[in-house]
């Protein structure tokens, strides 16, 4: 128990990490966000949906809107759609306000 609390720890530092090193390094933030992954897989434990969201399930890079990612609504307003800016991969999410 104590280190599964431990592990969700480091990961939430590394993804805090990813986020302050994203704009201008993306290589760094890949590896923080790939360690990250790494650390939920050695202990079995899912990813928060706010990080997995963030995450390309294709290319695994640390997504940035406005810098290698896009997010628009899709025409009908209820799903926000995410195209990664290294692979293209699409995906799509339920749009909550």
């Amino acid at each position: 128990m104590r280190e599964e609390e431990i592990a969700r720890e480091r990961m939430d530092l590394l993804f805090e990490e990813a986020k302050e090193a994203a704009p201008e390094d993306q290589d760094l933030a890949d590896r923080y966000v790939s360690l990250a992954r790494r650390i939920g897989m050695s202990y079995n434990i899912s990813l928060p949906k706010e990080f997995s969201r963030r995450i390309c399930s294709e290319c695994g890079s640390f997504l940035v809107p406005g810098e290698n990612c896009r997010v628009r609504l899709d025409s009908d307003g209820s799903k926000k759609v995410v195209t990664c800016g290294s692979c293209g991969n699409v995906e799509r999410f339920p749009y909550e306000d």
